[in-house]
């Protein structure tokens, strides 16, 4: 029943806990019977051979648990930047959301855009403060922390008993109770330390206060002296958190399993079922009006799929959300983004790694089927009859790009499609090829994404690539105008051949491409073979004088000439423009040009004499800064060449609280000494 249903996202930064403190709530409420460690590799959550490899969870895990009388599905999401895409689309699923904080480190880069993005969706929050037991872990230090960076406020829920390697316990600010936990993760009721009174006291008063707001009749009394009993501060304390009113903070340590199962009490009692998550907005595919659904079983099917498994034994897994309705063990449904219906032949719930079958389930309900033609991540699938498209988050902007070519010849046809196959999984994975340089281009997040969708590549479809810097797509260009023949002439048994023209040459703004122009009057050159003059400097300029790189912004206009009777034909006049159109190149001043991008840098205010410095040693040009929040943003044109490696460096410099997109702008020339540089290279490249 969606009422006892619970669908909670643990998000943070990397390495704060998320997928041990998930394992141990499973263990805790019998989901999994061996309690694993992510250093050991044998995490119900983190089972990829990528994830063991790299001791961190680098997609969305997920797996249900009962507790007190309640269904949870817990959405383990990875902290890792380079991954962080995957926690986007899967926290769509949630109804709440669990902010894993460090003890030690405190709040850092992914903690707030987690934070960001439970704002972005809505979604009610707490947070959980992990590694108490830590040296050098400080409660109060990362409270104050998070109270100035998050909003809506935080409150606090329970206080610490010990500190550090002395931490044993939890005092519950709610039941006013003392917990002390033994190695097992077995608690014992207790006194609250005598020395922890005040304290306690002063937080309960701030509680209460804080609570009572939530609710007008409760906050009413408290003002007239009265004091609000638990079940009245738990019902405020609910209704606060539903509303997004404010964020109560917990504590405890996952690897010594304190604070867990007061934790595990606090998803099933506050956060929201489905039911309170309250109607999906979407739009009506005809009309384009907006549209929404309730989450009622009895109503028509509708879902959206977040995620995508690539598997090439078993398929492509797909897991959706049920928005509303209820689906059996086996059926039809339609694809309102494909137009198509779509047949599954049984329903899956995951738990880790495995996928068991399903009898039915209704709305809230994280399900998965395999096998389906058309799906892919991002569509809405409904009921033929009460069609319905929900909006999915878009894919992020790629940030770096590598060239990927195939370790032996024989995996040559499979790459293409071995790559296609690992981004109906991965979103953030983007493939490319660059007709100029000849490339396959695979882009994504960071090095480390980009390493291990190629690591995922071998495992899964047994094709090696090796990565390397992208080429840069440079071309060239004339500064001069110029006038010369081309003349062909060749003279052999039988019919010669002669082609003799003369072309003008000159410079266009940048970005006008190449333009021929006829100017033959009086017939020195007959009709029939003026298109293969032309044909002619078009197939040369694929290749310019300078390094080998295409001739564009320029036009040729074909303005006299002279043929022969019986020796002049398509081809000659062909070669004569061929001919033309080098000579004139190399006395029209050529220059070579590069791929100018348009910068977006966002970055807090304190970063900025760093990134300006920065973008000046790129030979970047600032061309507007603006404020966004807490934020600067900063538009520059920067030459390719200098921006391929720049997620490193922004990630360096702002501590990963930087984030950049960027776009194609235009073509500009290379300062000479740069230039001459490139060329030697080239040259020494094709010698």
């Amino acid at each position: 029943m969606s009422d006892h249903l619970r669908n909670i996202a643990l998000v943070g930064h990397g390495g704060a806990g998320k997928t041990s403190l998930a394992e141990i709530i499973l263990f805790n409420s019998g989901a999994v019977s061996r309690l694993g460690k992510v250093e050991d590799g044998n995490t119900a959550m983190d089972f990829e051979p990528e994830e063991i490899k790299r001791k961190a969870s680098i997609s969305t895990a997920f797996h249900q648990f009962n507790w007190a009388k309640r269904t949870v599905n817990l959405i383990d999401t990875p902290g890792d930047q380079n991954f962080f895409a995957d926690t986007r689309n899967c926290i769509q699923a949630a109804d709440g959301v669990v902010v894993v904080i460090d003890a030690v480190d405190g709040v850092k880069v992914q903690t707030e855009q987690a934070w960001d993005l439970a704002a972005e969706f809505q979604l009610p929050c707490a947070v959980f403060i992990n590694k108490l037991d830590r040296e050098r872990s400080d409660f109060q230090r990362i409270f104050q922390d998070a109270s100035s960076s998050f909003e809506p406020k935080l409150i606090m829920l329970q206080l610490p008993i010990g500190a550090e390697t002395g931490f044993k316990g939890v005092v519950d600010l709610i039941r006013m109770k003392s917990y002390e936990y033994d190695s097992a993760g077995k608690r014992t009721e207790k006194e609250i330390p005598a020395d922890m009174n005040e304290q306690v006291s002063k937080e309960r008063e701030a509680l209460v206060e804080n609570v009572a707001e939530a609710d007008d009749a409760l906050l009413e009394r408290y003002l007239e002296g009265e004091i609000p009993t638990d079940e009245e501060l738990k019902g405020a304390l609910r209704k606060g958190i539903l509303s997004r009113s404010f964020a109560p903070v917990l504590i405890g340590s996952a690897t010594k399993r304190i604070g867990i199962d007061l934790l595990m009490d606090f998803m099933t009692e506050c956060m929201p079922s489905p039911l309170e998550r309250g109607p999906f907005k979407g739009t009506d595919p005809k009309t384009g009006l907006e549209s929404e659904r309730t989450p009622d079983p009895k109503g028509p099917f509708s879902g959206f799929v977040f995620k995508t498994v690539a598997d090439p034994y078993s398929g492509r897994l797909s897991i959706f959300r049920i928005v509303s309705g209820t689906l059996g063990s086996d059926g039809n449904f339609f694809n309102v983004n494909k137009d198509s219906k779509e047949r599954f032949t049984q329903l899956l719930r995951l738990a880790g790694k495995e996928q068991k079958p399903l009898t039915e389930a209704g709305p809230g309900s994280i399900v998965a089927v395999a096998k389906l033609k058309d799906t892919t991540t991002g569509d809405t699938l409904c009921d033929e009859n009460g069609k319905i498209k929900f909006k999915c988050v878009e894919p992020p902007y790629a940030l770096i790009s590598y060239a990927v070519k195939p370790k032996s010849q024989a995996d040559e046809d499979k790459v293409l499609t071995s790559l296609s196959r690992l981004i109906e999984e991965d979103v953030a994975l983007k493939i490319s090829r660059n007709t100029e340089t000849k490339e396959i281009l695979l882009s994504g997040m960071g090095k480390v994404h980009i390493e291990s969708a190629t690591e995922k590549l071998k495992r899964k479809f047994n094709v090696e690539v090796i990565l390397e810097i992208p080429k840069i797509p440079y071309k060239e260009t004339i500064k001069k105008k110029v006038r010369v023949q081309g003349r062909h002439k060749k003279q052999t048994g039988g019919h010669g051949q002669f082609g003799d023209c003369w072309v003008q040459l000159e410079p266009l703004p940048r970005g006008s491409g190449f333009e021929f122009v006829d100017a033959i009057v009086g017939g020195s050159i007959p009709r029939q073979y003026i298109p293969a003059v032309e044909k002619g400097i078009i197939e040369s300029c694929i290749r310019g004088v300078l390094a080998g790189f295409p001739c564009i912004d320029f036009r040729a206009t074909l303005d006299d000439g002279s043929y022969h009777a019986v020796d002049s034909s398509e081809m000659a006049f062909k070669i004569a423009g061929s001919l033309a159109f080098r000579k004139a190149t190399e006395l029209a001043q050529p220059v070579l040009l590069e791929p100018i991008m348009d910068v977006t840098i966002i970055a807090p205010d304190e970063y900025m004499g760093d990134i300006m410095g920065n973008l000046n040693s790129r030979r970047g040009r600032v061309l507007g800064m603006d404020s966004k929040g807490k934020h600067q943003v900063v538009r520059a044109n920067v030459p390719l060449a200098e921006f391929q490696t720049y997620a490193a460096d922004l990630n360096s410099m702002t501590g990963g609280r930087g984030t950049y997109t960027m776009q194609f702008s235009h073509y500009d020339e290379v300062p000479a000494q740069l230039a001459q540089k490139i060329i030697d290279e080239v040259k020494k490249t094709a010698g």
